[in-house]
């Protein structure tokens, strides 16, 4: 596994900027990314974030949001070294209060009306249709290695999700169809003394807008129809497409968004585990956050 090298990153990144040195402090760091303060000698600063693959080309995203009126961090300077990316970006500063839903839907409204970008990744009804099958490719995989052996019941329902999953993918590409966030929670959006940005583009692609609007109340707590039914009718009156009420897939818009984004959520979850973490430690709290989620999609997909 490559180490990481975000010293020589930055080191490359300052001389761009044309700064000699920096301090960094750290802000929030993980395995595969981190976000840092740097501070220059005339006391100025710049956020530094770093990330290794699938997330590096959040700097392209970044860039094209803003290009197409979305209010994002300015990127000053981006630059790539060995599988990780590294930019320097706006420091925003403290925030001046969390978001809230209203927050949530005008940010959405913003995005969802951007102009799609040929340059993101594409999730429409096929790629949709084939997660579940994709997820079975991974639980293979990881079966080879000899990891997750007792995981039967979770090849079991991917099957019957995989079978349903033609009908249920229906309506994918029905507005709003176009930018995803697809890391689209409170903490993601910063609400500052110059009004809000919003940041972690690193998974951006072009796909149904309903999943955004799904993954806005997070993961941890069971995923609750009413809520974002109350949330989508909120984005609607605040200028979102009148779509995102429409049923899809023979359900209601929040249970087919849900649904949906919970089976996205589980096949990243095993890539992750088998491609990109690939580190059989984790595979326990895996394999319970991915029966979690395959329960809820059985329900909310009605399968």
């Amino acid at each position: 596994m490559t180490a990481n090298p975000s010293a020589e990153l930055l080191e490359n990144l300052l001389t761009v900027v044309g700064q000699a040195t920096g301090t960094r402090e750290e802000v929030r760091v993980w395995s595969m990314s981190g976000v840092e303060r740097v501070t220059f000698p005339d006391g100025a600063t710049a956020i530094f974030k770093y990330a290794k693959r699938p997330f590096d080309n959040e700097d392209q995203a970044l860039r094209l949001a803003r290009t197409l009126g979305v209010s994002v961090p300015q990127v000053h300077a981006s630059a790539v070294l060995e599988g990780w990316l590294g930019m320097l970006m706006d420091d925003l500063g403290p925030t001046a209060r969390e978001a809230d839903d209203l927050d949530g839907v005008a940010a959405a409204v913003v995005l969802h009306g951007a102009r799609t970008a040929a340059a993101l990744p594409v999730l429409d009804q096929e790629r949709l249709r084939t997660l579940p099958a994709r997820a079975l490719e991974h639980l293979g995989r990881l079966r080879k290695a000899e990891r997750w052996q007792d995981a039967d019941d979770v090849e079991d329902v991917l099957d019957r999700i995989a079978q349903a999953a033609e009908t249920r993918s229906a309506g994918a590409t029905m507005a709003p169809f176009g930018w995803v966030h697809s890391e689209f929670h409170p903490t993601s959006l910063h609400i500052g003394k110059q009004g809000w940005r919003l940041l972690d583009f690193a998974r951006a692609f072009t796909g149904p807008g309903l999943l955004d609007l799904a993954s806005w109340h997070g993961t941890i707590e069971p995923p609750h129809s009413v809520r974002l039914r109350v949330f989508l009718e909120q984005y609607v009156t605040a200028g979102g497409t009148p779509d995102a009420l429409a049923e899809r897939g023979g359900l209601s818009a929040e249970n087919w968004a849900l649904g949906w984004h919970r089976m996205w959520a589980i096949e990243w979850f095993m890539e992750q585990a088998i491609r990109w973490i690939d580190d059989p430690t984790t595979d326990p709290a895996y394999i319970k956050a991915v029966r979690r989620h395959l329960t809820d999609v059985l329900r909310l997909l009605e399968i």
